[in-house]
């Protein structure tokens, strides 16, 4: 573990619209951008930071304390870290659990990640709940501000970038046992670990397959089932998603998506996306199931929606969950389909665990 008491260096975050942040430096030194967005959770940061759902993004987290538990390898839901960059109160070089391998600080210089603290989160967040998601800009390597000013504007919008093929698999890959009854083909926009472990624990064998693989190769796997991952970006530029949604829908197959799925099942079947002010990523949000009247806890994890008015408009669409905090529509299912979808994450890792049913409900749909 690196404990070495350096001085810290001044590191400075930006944001498109004029506004400046100073803080200290934290990982490796560098400039970094990306869309801002703030997650509420306490808890959980390394699966956080390796989802690849925030591919693209510099990410504040409202926790005062940051890295306190060190990190630890089985603690990932991918490959690495997605997130362009960290904001936070306070990041720390020092942990306490002692399964803990590296610090924090180790982790995101092995990893690239540029980070600052010192940053005052509950004023930015409060100042982003205002103003909604835009680019910014960390540095800590000293670059001038006007450069920097340059370097930002030059930065592409989220709306409209197609993101899930670049964080997807290159080549398929299996898990569980080979012998199971029930097979499941996973398309990869950006997976989590935790999902697919959630499908093999229910004696599923997964297939994963990159983002673009055709329909007739996702059938040749001769799956029971198929599952639409969550994933990055703008789900209205990705036509070659939509088509196969389509194309499974067509076939009378199961089908369940998660997150950036749902958005893609919603777009299969006619219904429009935008996107969110801020979006909601957190570990606490309330949801109501409108199948059963109960309400579970959610973790979340989206900057963009499913329109209301498209799909009330809807004959094929029947909504399922809202968010009780602003009534924004969280599951739908396909009206004489088996398939359904959510806008959260009933994987979640660390937790809560409320919403796993959805994880059976899909087995079961497989199963008759």
């Amino acid at each position: 573990m690196n404990t070495k008491m350096e001085k810290p260096q001044t590191a400075v975050l930006l944001l498109a619209d004029g506004t400046v942040a100073y803080g200290k430096a934290f990982g490796k030194k560098g400039i970094a951008t990306g869309e801002i967005c703030f997650n509420t959770g306490m808890t959980g940061y390394q699966e956080v930071f390796t989802d690849p759902s925030y591919y693209g993004q510099v990410l504040i987290m409202n926790n005062v304390h940051i890295g306190n538990y060190g990190v630890l390898d089985q603690d990932v839901e991918s490959d690495g870290v997605k997130v362009k960059a960290v904001v936070a109160r306070n990041l720390e070089a020092l942990f306490s659990r002692f399964q803990s391998k590296d610090s924090l600080q180790d982790y995101f210089e092995a990893q690239g990640v540029v980070a600052i603290e010192g940053v005052d989160t509950r004023a930015l967040v409060a100042h982003i709940r205002k103003s909604g998601a835009m680019n910014c800009l960390v540095c800590s390597d000293g670059t001038p501000m006007e450069k920097l000013k340059q370097q930002l504007a030059a930065v592409p919008s989220m709306h409209g970038m197609e993101l899930a093929s670049v964080v997807s698999t290159k080549t398929p890959y299996e898990l569980g046992e080979k012998g199971a009854s029930l097979k499941v083909a996973v398309l990869d926009f950006g997976v989590k670990r935790n999902i697919l472990q959630c499908l093999v624990e229910r004696g599923a064998h997964v297939k994963v397959f990159p983002a673009k693989t055709t329909y007739d190769a996702l059938k040749a796997f001769q799956p029971n089932g198929y599952f639409i991952s969550n994933g990055p970006g703008d789900p209205a530029p990705m036509d070659y998603a939509i088509q196969t949604v389509k194309q499974i829908l067509a076939d009378d197959q199961p089908l369940f998506g998660i997150c950036l799925g749902h958005q893609l099942l919603a777009l299969a079947n006619g219904v429009t996306t935008f996107k969110m002010h801020h979006g909601h990523r957190g570990l606490n949000h309330p949801v109501k199931n409108l199948i059963t009247g109960k309400s579970e806890i959610t973790t979340q994890n989206h900057g963009f929606g499913i329109h209301p008015e498209s799909v009330q408009q809807n004959a094929h669409i029947e909504i399922t969950h809202v968010n009780l905090n602003d009534q924004s529509i969280e599951g739908i299912r396909v009206k004489n389909k088996k398939a359904f979808s959510v806008q959260y994450h009933p994987e979640a890792t660390p937790g809560p665990h409320d919403s796993r049913y959805l994880f059976d409900q899909f087995i079961d749909s497989m199963k008759f």
